[in-house]
């Protein structure tokens, strides 16, 4: 007997196809990635693992992810002639493979990103989950775990007595509620950083009284990404 299906079971993202997962949530991993570099990148290197590593060209992924690179939303109709928009975007980019990471989820994509105007570089490693929605779990080499679907706020400090706490009283009053908290460092005393999703945006104020600490490095904020 076939199973029962409902509306519900229909519903996803709105994007432009083939898949949920190879494209809407490719473009979202892109999407973020930028924001954490704070710019189009000039040069982008893109590793596709496990399950996107095989199947990367027929769904469509390596046009998602330029597009995503691009600044494009999953339901612009130009991620089909993403490839034709990085000339005058100023975007060169490298696609690799690996096809047998057996730790990793297998839909993974490793993002190595440049900025030639800054000289900034990020690498970003993320998840497509299905149904567009992704994770990311790696920035830098600092393990992290956010989804993008809420404000992100990513502070790089010194790893200090009492810098956590701080942090989140200078956000709660700002009228954020912290919805997670990810928290890495190098070692003890070391370089630090802190991954906070919150239900609403963060002021500009605040903002840039977080940026003037002496012990703060840096401070990037991801508004929720569309």
């Amino acid at each position: 007997m076939a199973e029962k299906s409902s509306i519900f079971d229909m519903i996803g993202p709105v994007m432009i196809g083939p898949s949920s997962s190879h494209t809407a949530g490719v473009v979202r991993i892109a999407r973020a990635a930028i924001r954490i570099l704070g710019a189009v990148p000039t040069e982008a290197v893109v590793t596709f693992y496990n399950s996107f590593a095989r199947t990367y060209e027929g769904h469509g992924s390596d046009r998602a992810i330029v597009a995503g690179l691009l600044g494009y939303l999953p339901d612009d109709v130009r991620i089909r002639t993403a490839f034709d928009h990085t000339a005058e975007a100023g975007l060169h980019y490298t696609f690799q493979s690996v096809g047998n990471a057996s730790t990793m989820h297998p839909n993974t994509i490793k993002l190595n990103l440049l900025d030639g105007t800054t000289g900034r570089r990020v690498e970003v490693v993320g998840q497509s989950r299905g149904g567009g929605v992704i994770r990311i779990v790696e920035v830098d080499g600092f393990p992290a775990d956010f989804s993008g679907a809420l404000h992100t706020l990513i502070v790089d400090a010194r790893d200090e007595p009492g810098s956590i706490a701080f942090i989140a009283s200078v956000i709660a009053r700002d009228d954020c509620n912290i919805a997670t908290m990810f928290v890495s460092r190098k070692g003890k005393n070391d370089a630090a950083r802190q991954f906070i999703e919150m239900d609403s945006p963060v002021k500009d104020l605040t903002l840039a009284y977080l940026r003037a600490l002496g012990w703060v490095q840096h401070i990037t904020y991801i508004p929720t990404l569309e």
